[in-house]
């Protein structure tokens, strides 16, 4: 007798329906997803049609010709290529149009379009949240109102003194250095000095950053955060945030970020504690100007309510990072220009000995009469712009002056380092000279911006200015700076202007007599 072979169970038959059903859905929304990624691509390919750029491979973009080390020498060979601009294709259906001619920024910067959440600014939002930097419409508006006062001349006259003594320290730390080995790498110690300055003058700091382990560990999470930045914007897989969390940097971001929070948590307390002493509060009411963090704290919007505390620390993380990053980038970059032309270096010195003799007080006032040190400073800002480059949105179709026009939702990166490289807008631009810059010189009203231009210009940027100033005055007459030949920086796009390499100097205090070895 033949044993029959029993049936599977039903409910066996009923998992494989479904899983065929959910393995079809799935194909349909894969097959739909890549239709709506071709289309998207072919909408930008159409949008763009007017600039041409060189091929790009459909996925990877021009990520392979963009190499971190080598991407603005490209950026300025391909400018040269291309005029005003050309398309940047990241990945298959991400494109930035990179602009660098002053007659295209004047049409961008005179209209009011966002910054571009969509594109980089995106990846700033876990590390500085919605302030000044990141803000769009009203609310950028409201803030940009409220923020101004902090920047009055009658509050950054006496910064003067501070910006001086926090250079001091600096130096002081440098002359010490030199005695045992005349060359340096000077970024990290610009950065102290500048993270120094910033606290004390904004955010009523008493402490000593220079010399506090906890501010440098403050500068280190800036460094990784810049690093991290860069490398997750070149690469297609690390643009979702939750896959990005669970890499080994996303999550080294995330404990970055946790760290310049603590930093910004912990001066927000501090100034809080302060006000709440005996007769503080109302002393710091009845002045005439607030400084940066008071005028936060006491903040009142239109509609009458106080800064959320989420508001208040996006606030102070931008201003933190911006105000001392970008201002150590240009008078790092300022220092190695001047070292590596000499004779400017020298007429410098000779103006400002002039002016200040050995420099034992230096005010407001002085910051005005020191032109060809300005020329000079204003040069090197040319050469190595803080911030290379910037982004908007187009909220609205544009035009440009030679008829080719873009349509609503592009992304422009508006290059500032390749502008002022641009040989139809700078003769020579690779020449270091001052005299660009003399009184009365003639140039487009948009060929110079390392503060940016319209009404999204930096509002920091005398405050900046006047710090480049006093710490290049302070250290030209300290020190003879001279560039190390055997260490050339490389410069690199890293949000602001770095060296990849660092940025090496020999200094020779010339305020001590020459040792025999010296003068033979």
């Amino acid at each position: 007798m033949t044993e029959s072979v029993p049936s599977p169970p039903r409910y066996l038959g009923s998992i494989s329906g479904l899983l065929q059903v959910a393995s079809l859905l799935s194909l349909v929304l894969l097959l739909l997803k890549a239709a709506q990624l071709y289309l998207k691509r072919q909408k930008l390919l159409k949008a763009v049609e007017q600039f041409p750029s060189p091929p790009s491979h459909w996925f990877y973009g021009h990520s392979r010709e963009f190499q971190e080390d080598q991407e603005l020498q490209v950026l300025l060979k391909w400018a040269e290529k291309f005029p005003c601009a050309f398309p940047r294709w990241l990945w298959g259906t991400r494109a930035h149009l990179m602009v660098y001619d002053p007659d295209y920024m004047k049409a961008v910067l005179g209209r009011s379009d966002p910054k571009a959440l969509h594109g980089p600014y995106r990846l700033f939002i876990p590390w500085i949240g919605y302030g000044l930097l990141l803000l769009n419409g009203q609310p950028w508006f409201e803030h940009r109102r409220m923020l101004t006062p902090a920047f009055h001349y009658n509050i950054l006259k006496p910064y003067v003194g501070t910006m001086a003594d926090s250079a001091r320290v600096m130096l002081d730390k440098w002359e010490g250095l030199v005695k045992h080995n005349s060359h340096l790498e000077i970024f990290e110690h610009v950065s102290l000095m500048t993270l120094d300055t910033i606290m004390k003058c904004a955010f009523s700091y008493q402490g000593s950053v220079q010399t506090d382990r906890s501010s440098q560990s403050y500068i280190q999470a800036i460094i990784d955060l810049k690093n991290l930045f860069y490398s997750r914007l070149t690469n297609a897989f690390y643009q979702n945030d939750h896959l990005y969390g669970l890499t080994p940097e996303g999550r080294k971001n995330y404990r970055a970020c946790q760290m310049a929070h603590e930093h910004t948590d912990q001066l927000i307390r501090l100034r809080k504690a302060q006000l709440q002493k005996e007769g503080e509060l109302e002393k710091v009411r009845k002045k005439r100007h607030l400084d940066f963090l008071d005028i936060l704290l006491f903040a009142r919007m239109e509609n009458g309510s106080s800064l959320s505390y989420k508001d208040l620390r996006a606030e102070v993380d931008t201003f933190m990072f911006a105000g001392h990053d970008t201002t150590a980038s240009g008078i790092s970059w300022i220092l190695y220009a001047l070292a590596s032309h000499p004779e400017h270096q020298q007429k410098c010195r000779e103006e400002i000995q002039s002016l200040l003799g050995d420099g034992a007080s230096i005010t407001w006032d002085h910051l005005d009469q020191m032109p060809y040190t300005t020329m000079c400073i204003k040069e090197a800002l040319r050469l190595y712009p803080p911030v290379p480059r910037i982004s908007r949105e187009l909220s609205k179709p544009i035009t440009f002056s030679d008829g080719r026009s873009l349509p609503e939702g592009v992304i422009l990166s508006l290059s500032i380092y390749a502008l002022h490289h641009n040989p139809k807008v700078w003769p020579n631009p690779e020449v270091f000279d001052p005299f660009r810059f003399a009184p009365g010189s003639d140039r487009h009203s948009h060929a110079f911006l390392p503060f940016s231009a319209g009404s999204r210009n930096c509002i920091g940027k005398q405050f900046a200015m006047n710090e480049m100033k006093v710490a290049v005055a302070l250290t030209l007459l300290r020190f003879e700076l001279m560039p190390d030949p055997s260490r050339v920086p490389i410069c690199c796009s890293k949000i602001v202007l770095m060296s990849e390499n660092g940025i090496h100097l020999y200094l020779r205090n010339i305020q001590e007599p020459l040792c025999e070895k010296d003068r033979i």
